[in-house]
């Protein structure tokens, strides 16, 4: 007779250097010696292949960017949304997410091109607690000294509208052809004081949670979930796993993990379309 499957399992994680990345990581991370490390990876389980969730942490602007959706994504592409949950912030940081003003792909694809474009964007403040949730084909950027999570349909698919003189790549036409000239709903930006639940979107959802989940969190999680505490530690309670800040889980039966040693832990599952 087979044993049983575990209650959970701890995802292994990836380092990512980036030029806009940091040679210094805040606890409990270590980056390896000589490297800018800007995002750490927890590689997508095959039970929940559509969601990515890592850290992003930064010294420098990120390029002005956009994804595509499933619809506007061309064979070979793949669609994104995301959201960004802000962890820690310096006082000045920010991030920039749609425009000032309703603006025309010709008014993009010249800002891009002479540098303006940072103008043209707006330029959120950001602090701990935030949430900013962006569909596909909204153009952004992040700004330096934040330190984020962020959840994401599975895609590494990238346009770039301007990179401050960086030497990579652009991809002016297709960006060009995905992004929406508009300004950022208001609505689309949250915050841990306005409940446990973070998004809620096609994509995927997260929570927020301090504790033990609340019977209502248990039915909105019955499948698999990945389980991200930021204080303290979760435990399957057949003792199969553990995570700590800095690591990721994944279970099939949420109710089989204790909470009791963790403060804050992040909820995320895939969303109603997959």
């Amino acid at each position: 007779m087979s044993a049983p499957a575990p209650l959970a399992r701890r995802l292994p994680t990836r380092m990512v250097e980036k030029v806009w990345g940091r040679e210094a990581l805040p606890t409990p991370f270590v980056a390896p010696q000589g490297q800018r490390i800007g995002e750490i990876w927890f590689e997508p389980p095959p039970q929940m292949p559509q969601v990515l969730v890592k850290y992003l942490f930064t010294s420098q602007k990120l390029s002005v960017q956009v994804h595509p959706s499933d619809t506007t994504a061309l064979p070979g592409e793949a669609g994104k949304e995301e959201c960004w949950l802000v962890l820690d912030a310096e006082a000045d940081a920010r991030l920039a997410i749609g425009f000032e003003r309703p603006v025309t792909r010709a008014e993009i694809e010249a800002a891009a091109l002479d540098g303006s474009i940072e103008q043209l964007l707006a330029w959120h403040t950001a602090k701990p607690g935030d949430l900013f949730y962006l569909p596909a084909g909204t153009v952004h950027a992040i700004g330096p000294g934040l330190a984020l999570v962020e959840v994401q349909q599975t895609s590494d698919t990238t346009f770039r509208l301007y990179d401050y003189g960086r030497p990579r790549e652009l991809h002016l036409e297709r960006a060009l052809a995905v992004a929406e000239g508009a300004p950022y709903p208001a609505c689309r930006r949250r915050s841990i004081a306005d409940g446990p639940v973070l998004v809620d979107g096609p994509h995927f959802r997260l929570d927020r949670i301090e504790g033990p989940p609340d019977p209502a969190t248990l039915a909105a999680y019955r499948d698999a979930a990945l389980v991200l505490p930021l204080a303290g530690e979760v435990t399957a309670r057949d003792g199969s796993a553990h995570a700590s800040a800095g690591e990721c889980l994944l279970t099939t039966d949420l109710g089989a993990l204790s909470f009791e040693a963790t403060g804050v832990t992040l909820l995320t599952r895939s969303g109603l379309k997959t």
